[in-house]
């Protein structure tokens, strides 16, 4: 009757899905048990068989159907675990189903009532299709086992296929190069790689090197799903010894070789030591013990201490106690063969659901890459947003950045022209004459010895500014110049750079120590093109030599038009090594236009980020200046591109604007981001002391919006003392702000510092006091 109802259904209303498997329920309702074969009743509803319609919803169609591929994988987990001999609320099999319903409940949009259902049905269809033994399961796995030599790797895999697959011997190493066995397990498809013994101390890691070469350029084409790590259950220690083998095994194939990995210790039916005391311990506590320190060894050379790989025991002994159906049984009464394959399948089954839900981004049969960190887009995008100068060729130096600085003090500059030759002679005082003034009598020097360096600095601000210009206008014309005439001036302007210079003596940080060793970061300005300088490490300890790296540039000229910068920097310390370089190049194509190329590499992590990245500026008036960009980054096995979009308005001289946003994207995740940032500068810029800056950043990321507002003010207070005030507050209601004030006269202001240790003190002996 059921087949006949089922029948005459069908005609009415075709199912869009595969039998047995409804359409998904709307939130929040039962998914209908529809177009299932004879079960206790055999009555099937007419309504249950009609699909839902809604054409117009793309998205929950979508939706649907992935639920029906996420059911039918339950379904064939449940249809193996019952070929294994466990049933659904073995431990393992309820982890799975459960992790499976949760990974649903995360991807889409409904509750927890569904996936009590979606079990009841995929049971339900699990045992039919076994019962029936007509429809095949689809579904095969490939297991690559690892461990030391002896442990026995090829005596288990005899074991799993429940013949002699690979010949074994006790007294030398049975498997001499990597091989693989095809076979049927309870008519599953398994495929296991075998591979050569490893040897654990320091001195043997280079063949074990060249054994894991092999072995990775073996699963190249065809990659293991899960990877079994066998020990010995008898072999006790605790120095971690194996270290040095398992951080080769992380170096060749990369942590995430781990991330599907299966702890096997084999020589389960040992008997456990005794303990401390010389009582016997329990097994559980003895297996207990020595999975911990397999684990935590396994933490440390993967990197990460959140790693939790399943354990499971094997024992290949001929005298090992069975069951009725002739399998090995431990003693603590595990039935170790179904228990293996179930966890060696429930990986497989995890990853591609996974897939299937898009919670990661490889697809199955490739663990090693399954579990691959997302390129940091916020810092990226953060990279690509930032301003940098453009390249220009040597004659072309002279200008400044902004060259409309220029034009807009020449008005300014035409008024003082002489005002300081004018002024009348003036002579400065010792220290001596200027302690017998009076008070009034000392403002007032000072008020003019600073008035006369205030113009005095002008005057010369003014004549380098007309250098540079002269100098610009020398270049060009030496452009139209013959060639002769050109070489005879590049000698007699070399002839005087030929002579080293020495540079000046860098800014050391703040010390207590008398000693000033600024000697040992003195280099010259020589006529070589290479600049080459250490690397000062600014927070360094007292008396310590101070070098953190070297740093190397040099500009290029190609045919005199086209300039290329390169700079590098390598910096060590006992830990890391950083590596950044930069080639960039640029190109005018028209008056207040150009194109600039660059390439940078960079450290980021543990990996090696390669950016090539374009910009092209242009004024299109004459107090704005914008410029666009584009990026693209690789960083480990990802692919980044980028775009941003900056403009820079310059209301006078003392305030401008710059406005910069941008996007980020790799593998379907975009990052949108945009600052802006306003200066104020002081009214006699770049002499006054005055500074405000005022910056706004915008960063979009999954959702997350993080907004941050920061502002900075300098204000002199008298002649030789400066107040910086720092500010800023994000979206999430976290802050600073920060005062400080510098002196070169108030040397008092130094007591403050006195005061946390002074609260300290106090705090101590109030601690004294109460703990008497």
């Amino acid at each position: 009757p059921a087949s006949s109802a089922a029948k005459s259904t069908m005609p009415v209303n075709p199912p869009a899905r595969p039998a047995g498997l409804g359409r998904a329920a709307p939130l929040l309702e039962p998914a209908p048990r529809v177009v299932q074969h004879p079960r206790v009743n055999g009555a099937i509803s007419h309504t249950q068989t009609q699909p839902i319609e809604d054409p117009g919803n793309g998205e929950a169609e979508e939706y649907d159907e992935t639920r029906e591929k996420l059911q039918m994988i339950r379904v064939k987990f449940l249809r193996l675990a019952h070929r294994l001999g466990q049933t659904p609320h073995n431990v393992v099999v309820a982890q799975v189903l459960y992790r499976l319903g949760l990974a649903e409940q995360l991807r889409g949009r409904n509750g927890g009532r569904v996936g009590a259902f979606s079990f009841d049905r995929a049971s339900a269809m699990a045992e039919q299709l076994e019962a029936a033994g007509q429809e095949p399961l689809d579904f095969s796995c490939t297991i690559m086992v690892l461990g030391k030599t002896g442990v026995g790797k090829s005596a288990t895999i005899n074991s799993i296929f429940d013949e002699v697959k690979f010949g074994t011997d006790a007294f030398q190493m049975g498997t001499k190069k990597v091989q693989d066995v095809v076979g049927t397990v309870q008519g599953i498809k398994v495929r296991v790689i075998d591979t050569p013994g490893l040897l654990p101390s320091w001195s043997d890691q280079r063949q074990n090197e060249k054994i894991l070469h092999s072995v990775k350029r073996f699963i190249k084409k065809t990659p293991p799903d899960i990877v079994l790590y066998l020990d010995r259950l008898d072999m006790q220690n605790r120095d971690f010894s194996d270290m040095p083998l398992l951080r080769t095994i992380t170096d060749i194939f990369g942590p995430s070789i781990w991330f599907n990995a299966i702890v096997v210790l084999t020589h389960a039916a040992s008997a456990p030591p005794d303990g401390p005391n010389g009582t016997a311990s329990s097994y559980d506590m003895f297996v207990t013990q020595r999975s911990h320190v397999v684990q935590q060894a396994i933490r440390q050379a993967a990197g990460d201490m959140r790693l939790m790989n399943p354990v499971s025991l094997v024992e290949n002994h001929s005298a090992c106690r069975t069951n009725r159906a002739g399998q090995r049984v431990l003693p603590n009464g595990q039935v170790w063969k179904p228990h293996l394959l179930l966890l060696s399948f429930a990986s497989k089954i995890l990853a591609e659901a996974n897939t299937l839900l898009k919670l990661q981004d490889t697809p199955p049969g490739k663990p090693f890459s399954a579990r691959s960190r997302a390129p940091p887009l916020p810092f990226l995008l953060s990279s690509l947003l930032q301003s940098r100068p453009q390249v220009k060729l040597p004659e072309e130096q002279f200008g400044d950045e902004d060259s409309l600085d220029d034009d807009l003090d020449d008005s300014s500059e035409s008024e003082d022209e002489s005002e300081f030759d004018e002024l009348p002679p003036f002579k400065r005082l010792t220290k001596a004459q200027v302690a017998k003034l009076t008070k009034a009598q000392k403002r007032a020097y000072f008020d003019e010895l600073e008035y006369r360096e205030k113009l005095f600095m002008k005057k010369q601000l003014k004549e380098e500014k007309k250098r540079r210009k002269m100098m610009k206008k020398m270049a060009a014309a030496a452009k139209d110049l013959p060639s002769d005439n050109s070489e005879n001036v590049e000698e007699e302007s070399g002839g005087a750079a030929s002579v080293p210079v020495p540079m000046p003596d860098l800014a050391l940080p703040a010390s207590f120590d008398s000693d000033n060793p600024t000697h040992r970061y003195r280099y010259l300005d020589s006529s070589n093109q290479w600049l080459v300088r250490p690397v000062l490490e600014t927070h360094g300890w007292d008396h310590d030599v101070g070098y953190e790296g070297i740093n190397a540039e040099r500009l290029f000229v190609v045919k005199n038009k086209i300039p290329i910068s390169f700079s590098g920097q390598v910096t060590k310390d006992k830990k890391d090594a950083n590596v950044q370089m930069e080639v960039v190049s640029s190109l005018k194509h028209g008056e207040g236009k150009a194109t600039s190329l660059g390439f940078d590499m960079q450290t980021v992590g543990k990996d090696l980020a390669y950016t090539l990245r374009s910009e092209t500026r242009f004024s299109n008036f004459r107090k704005n200046k914008a410029m666009a960009g584009l990026s693209v980054t690789h960083l480990g096995d990802s692919l980044s591109a980028g775009v941003k979009v900056e403009d820079k308005l310059i209301v006078n001289k003392r305030f401008r604007v710059v406005m910069t946003g941008g996007a980020m994207t790799s593998r379907s995740d975009v990052a949108y981001g945009g600052s802006l940032e306003a200066q104020l500068r002081d009214a006699d810029y770049p002499l006054g002391r005055s500074l405000t800056t005022l910056g706004l950043s915008v960063m979009d990321w999954h959702g997350d919006l993080a907004i941050g507002c920061n502002i900075q003010s300098q204000v002199p207070i008298g002649r030789s003392t400066n107040m910086i005030g720092r500010a800023n507050l994000n979206n999430r209601g976290a802050g600073q702000v920060s005062i400080r004030v510098n002196s070169s006269e108030q040397l008092q202001l130094a007591l403050i510092g006195l005061i946390p240790l002074l609260k300290k003190l106090l705090g101590y002996s109030q601690q004294m006091q109460l703990g008497q």
